[in-house]
């Protein structure tokens, strides 16, 4: 392989900012920060807005949309408004 092409693949540890949520693995992501981990070790720290930990699919926090009464609301607006473009 040649020399000085490939990223830096090293242990990262990503912190959910929104509940506090953090997990090391390994990545290429560039950061200027570092963290003291749980094994006492200081590794590069990248900080996100939502993980796993705080996505409301995985949290079973997910709002669910009445899509059916939705249909039937926008019928109901809209079929006055075809009535009288029938009667003109």
């Amino acid at each position: 392989m040649k020399k000085n092409i490939h990223p830096n693949y090293r242990p990262v540890v990503f912190k959910d900012l929104s509940s506090d949520f953090a997990f090391l693995t390994r990545s290429t992501v560039e950061t200027k920060e570092t963290i003291k981990w749980e094994d006492g070790k200081e590794y590069p720290l990248y900080k996100i807005e939502i993980s796993s930990a705080s996505h409301p699919f995985y949290t079973g926090e997910q709002k669910i949309i009445d899509s059916a009464g939705r249909v039937d609301k926008f019928r109901k607006k809209y079929a006055n408004l075809n009535l009288k473009k029938k009667e003109a």
